[in-house]
């Protein structure tokens, strides 16, 4: 098994504590995300991982746009340090 290269920068910094907080779910989907892509790289017929991988990735914008609603600066500093695009604005 390969191990992800991903250097965790906000896991470090986050306490047991915020593990609630919306920059912290997003992180750990971003993780999730960067994991299930790298496996669908190798299984491209992996039909089940796919759907998981939406799922994901719509959680993960919602979690975000909520974010984006609510506080602007956080939200700009955690796209920032995750390297995620921002979402289009309609």
């Amino acid at each position: 098994m390969v191990k992800n290269s991903f250097i965790s920068v906000i896991s470090q910094e986050e306490n047991k504590e915020n593990r609630g907080s919306v920059e912290f779910q997003v992180f750990s989907f971003t993780n999730k995300i960067r994991r299930l892509t790298s496996h669908l790289e190798l299984h491209k017929k992996d039909y089940s991982s796919q759907i998981g991988l939406r799922k994901i990735l719509e959680k993960r914008q919602r979690l975000l746009t909520y974010l984006s609603k609510k506080n602007r600066v956080r939200y700009k500093e955690l796209i920032d340090q995750l390297d995620i695009r921002e979402t289009k604005t309609r």
